[in-house]
């Protein structure tokens, strides 16, 4: 595994189209940790994780990763440390589940075309089970993609991204279409990567779910609002100041509640 702790972002600015969809972010990101980047539709939460990841291009400031500017870092390095793992990602329906994670694998040189897409070494090999151990879908690894359920294709997703052995995994709304069971599921998945020292970076709606994360960063139209713990970014005020939401924030059994009131 890489052994960065830190991705940052400085000042960062980045347009989408003609508009500044991201502006003025000040955040750190560190393994062993779980962040939660909330916010209302169309507040630039995904163009920041795609920032973060080198996809989207800065107006402004800079990402860097270890201290070093995240541009300075070829494809194949970058993609080495940072898996991502976009919004509703469709594997191939007709693919094995074993032969869908094992695209994780140098998913920098089969990703810009330097290897043949499968091409495995012993050490790729443990990797890739290791993946589909860690989040359980190792059970039906010879399945197809397309005969398994919504939950166990993001299992399976999850599973690609991990086999890298990344040192941080960003997703963007990976509960996105989960009932409540596989929506808590995941987020245990990623709980226990995170006990194991990857750092989670997540683009999440739910803010019952979010309120599980380490740090939050609260966006309103592409300005950082609020960044801390759940306590201090789950606020009556700032929830009305970035979604004109009245709400409760409630603690139950250690965790807390955000109840919307009319």
């Amino acid at each position: 595994m890489s052994t960065e702790t830190s991705l940052s972002a400085h000042d960062l600015s980045v347009r989408a189209g003609k508009m500044i969809a991201v502006q003025g972010v000040n955040a750190e990101f560190r393994r062993g940790h779980l962040t939660a980047i909330i916010g209302p539709n169309g507040a630039g939460k995904s163009t920041l994780l795609r920032a973060l990841m080198g996809l989207d291009a800065p107006a402004g400031g800079g990402v860097t990763l270890a201290g070093r500017p995240l541009a300075e870092w070829n494809r194949r390095e970058r993609a080495a440390r940072l898996a991502y793992l976009a919004q509703g990602e469709a594997l191939p329906p007709g693919m094995r589940v074993r032969d869908a994670v094992a695209l994780g694998r140098g998913a920098g040189e089969w990703r810009y075309g330097l290897l043949p897409p499968l091409t495995e070494r012993a050490d790729e090999t443990r990797a890739i089970r290791r993946a589909m151990e860690r989040v359980d879908v190792l059970a039906f690894a010879e399945r197809r993609v397309g005969e398994l359920s919504g939950g166990e294709r993001q299992r399976v997703s999850l599973a690609r991204a991990l086999a890298a052995e990344p040192a941080f995994l960003l997703l963007d709304e990976p509960t996105n279409h989960l009932d409540l069971a596989g929506a808590q599921a995941l987020m245990n998945a990623l709980r226990a990567e995170v006990a194991g020292g990857i750092g989670v970076v997540a683009v999440l709606h739910d803010l019952t779910l979010a309120a599980q994360a380490d740090q939050l960063l609260l966006l309103r139209a592409g300005e950082l609002l609020a960044h801390g713990t759940p306590e201090q970014v789950l606020t009556p005020a700032n929830l009305h100041a970035a979604y004109g939401l009245h709400a409760e924030v409630l603690r139950h059994g250690g965790r807390l509640l955000v109840v919307a009131t009319l």
